[in-house]
């Protein structure tokens, strides 16, 4: 099924009268579409009406189906405009777009790091003071989650020309990449960015292509559940939620004893990061919290609703050992009706696990926000003691979270744009996945294949931005998520001929999740557009291992992609290499032409070479153009 079709259902909520709009709502003033392919525009009218489409002096007609769904494809144009788009309808609505470019047009998605503003970036005053350009233009999609795909955008956008003020809060990489771009590929630009932070790659995937990788049927049945009936949805999902306690902590939700050695929580709760707690100082995961209060019969025989203030980031809540709800969000206040019958005079007992990926976790703001609260205005405080404990397993996600959910930014965001006509997608995004670093790689073969079934493109160019460096230098070898993730990019960019690697381990922050150098960010992904979408075969985007290979007591490892030749910067040799068998060691390297040599410790028979390995390694081997070689592991292959 196209992504067209699958997505029409949708689309009676938005069937536009006579004299309202007639495209889709990503068609505006001033937008770029994409040059030397068919151009296909696509919209809403009244069920049955006769479309004319005019783009310059091509036109072309069509009749809206049963649903008001319409689609045209005008013939492919060369880089140029500006050009006017007429729409005109048989039931009398028309619509006007001016001031149309035809260039290349870039989807730029990802986490934190692709939302990341030009405004931040290191010195950024000079760029954005000369960023006046009225052929690079940009839109900005907003975040938005949807349980099911959705076939328009549910926040209005906007195409604008690239100047100060526009550029400003715009995504650095993405623009970073266009300016440099244009310097040698001279057309026009379109970028397109639609990055949530914090999002795990999993969001941003289509259901159909998430059932199709296995292991996800239950959270998209719940999904498709919430989708029809929140509250069932809710409810469903907290059955899903107790089956996975019950079979870890079986009694912990059903009897309040089980708490009793509980540590004791501040008075006002608040951050937990924030106590004073030596074992929470930097703990970010599962947090158990329980508390208990006492009600006369009257109160609770009341219509009533549980309030617990400002939570982050994930909540499953239970009360008197039923399940409540489970809601996803940051510093967003939790409010939760009761049923009739859930309450009971005496004691009563409520019972929170709180999971927190980042930063700002727990139950905090003003203490007289958590309450048992009647619908006649009176209110029982929950201001008794709070106990807690942390726990160690992570607990199902709730699976239309935003950022940890599976499909639903790509169905605000991602679905809404397809198959609006593309040059190539930028992504810059891995961080929320480094939990499960050795899945990735099959996540991106999915999700590449996903995004070019969405976008009609078999051959869609990715241009994927490796994890940088963030964290602590390692004092010996150790094993790292964040090393393991940037492994699994790169093998998926390897197995891909149509995607390639921006290699940015040398730019990262050690102490920061979001390094400021977007320029530099912005010049490589133009360096691997230029090799990888416009055809430069002179251009290299940096030191690559093509294998390494023992012989005698020596591991030779050999590399492509290198501009000039190999060499180590601030030093005679290169540092970053490590030979493993069981564990992995440290070892000394030499740089012979296009290869890299190791000698191999007495008694070690190495099987693996690792570069570059760690959360924060520094590293220091490039080519005379300065490009990072690439971090890596590699097995050893006997000669």
């Amino acid at each position: 099924m196209s992504p067209f079709r699958a997505v029409a259902f949708v689309v009676l909520l938005a069937l536009p009268a006579q004299g309202e709009t007639l495209l889709n709502p990503v068609f505006q003033d001033h937008a770029v579409l994409q040059r030397d392919q068919p151009i296909r525009l696509w919209g809403t009218a009244m069920p049955g009406a006769s479309i004319k489409v005019s783009l310059g002096s091509a036109s072309a007609n069509t009749t809206a189906g049963a649903i008001g769904q319409w689609r045209v494809e005008l013939p492919a144009l060369t880089a140029g405009g500006p050009y006017t788009v007429t729409v005109t309808s048989s039931s009398g609505g028309a619509q006007t777009l001016a001031d149309v470019l035809v260039g290349d047009v870039y989807l730029c998605s990802g986490q934190s790091n692709m939302a990341f503003p030009v405004l931040g970036a290191i010195d950024a005053g000079p760029d954005i003071q000369v960023a006046a350009n009225n052929s690079i233009r940009l839109m900005t999609v907003a975040n938005v989650a949807k349980p099911e795909p959705h076939a328009a955008l549910s926040t209005p956008v906007v195409w604008a020309a690239a100047s100060p003020k526009t550029v400003a809060n715009f995504s650095a990489a993405c623009y970073f990449f266009a300016r440099s771009l244009q310097k040698s590929v001279h057309v026009p630009f379109g970028l397109i960015a639609a990055p949530w932070s914090g999002a795990n790659i999993t969001s941003f995937m289509s259901a159909e292509a998430l059932r199709k990788m296995g292991g996800n049927d239950q959270k998209l049945d719940a999904l498709k559940i919430y989708a029809g009936d929140p509250a069932a949805g809710i409810a469903h999902w907290g059955e899903v939620v107790e089956a996975f306690w019950r079979q870890h902590h079986k009694a912990l939700w059903t009897d309040p004893a089980a708490s009793a050695g509980w540590a004791e929580a501040p008075k006002g709760l608040g951050i937990w990061t924030e106590w004073g707690v030596p074992q929470l100082a930097h703990y970010a995961g599962a947090v158990w919290f329980r508390t208990s209060v006492t009600l006369t019969a009257a109160e609770a025989a009341k219509a009533a609703e549980l309030a617990l203030g400002t939570i982050t980031e994930e909540d499953q809540t239970w009360v008197n050992g039923h399940f409540v709800s489970s809601t996803w969000g940051y510093g967003q206040d939790r409010k939760y009706p009761l049923p009739a019958g859930m309450l009971h005079e005496g004691k009563n007992d409520i019972l929170i696990n709180d999971y927190c990926g980042w930063r700002g976790c727990g139950l905090f703001g003003p203490a007289e926000a958590r309450a048992i609260r009647f619908a006649d205005g009176s209110a029982v405080p929950l201001d008794g003691t709070w106990r807690y404990e942390l726990e160690a397993l992570t607990p199902p996600r709730v699976p239309w979270a935003a950022t940890s959910g599976l499909t639903v930014a790509y169905n605000g965001m991602i679905a809404p744009l397809a198959p609006y006509g593309l040059k190539g997608v930028l992504w810059y995004q891995g961080e929320s996945n480094t939990g499960a670093a050795e899945a990735y790689r099959g996540l991106m073969k999915t999700w590449m294949a996903d995004w070019r079934g969405a976008f009609e493109a078999p051959k869609l160019p990715f241009l994927i931005v490796q994890l940088p460096d963030y964290g602590v230098p390692p004092l010996a070898p150790e094993n790292s998520d964040w090393a393991a993730l940037r492994e699994s990019q790169r093998l998926a960019v390897n197995d891909d001929p149509n995607a390639a690697l921006t290699v940015t381990i040398d730019i990262g922050d050690h102490m920061g999740l979001h390094p400021g150098n977007k320029q530099e960010v912005g010049r490589r992904l133009a360096l691997a557009a230029a090799q990888l979408i416009y055809g430069d075969k002179l251009q290299k985007t940096g030191p690559q291992p093509l294998g390494a290979v023992l012989t005698g007591n020596v591991v030779a490892i050999t590399f492509g992609g290198i501009n000039g030749k190999l060499a180590a910067v601030n030093a005679l040799q290169p540092i970053g290499f490590e030979l493993c068998a069981d564990k992995c060691r440290f070892v000394a390297a030499t740089i012979q032409g296009d290869t890299v040599r190791l000698s191999v410790p007495k008694g070690l028979k190495a099987t693996r070479v690792r570069y570059c390995w760690g959360d924060g390694p520094v590293c220091t081997l490039y080519d005379t153009s300065r490009l990072p070689a690439v971090p890596f592991e590699l097995a050893v292959m006997p000669r």
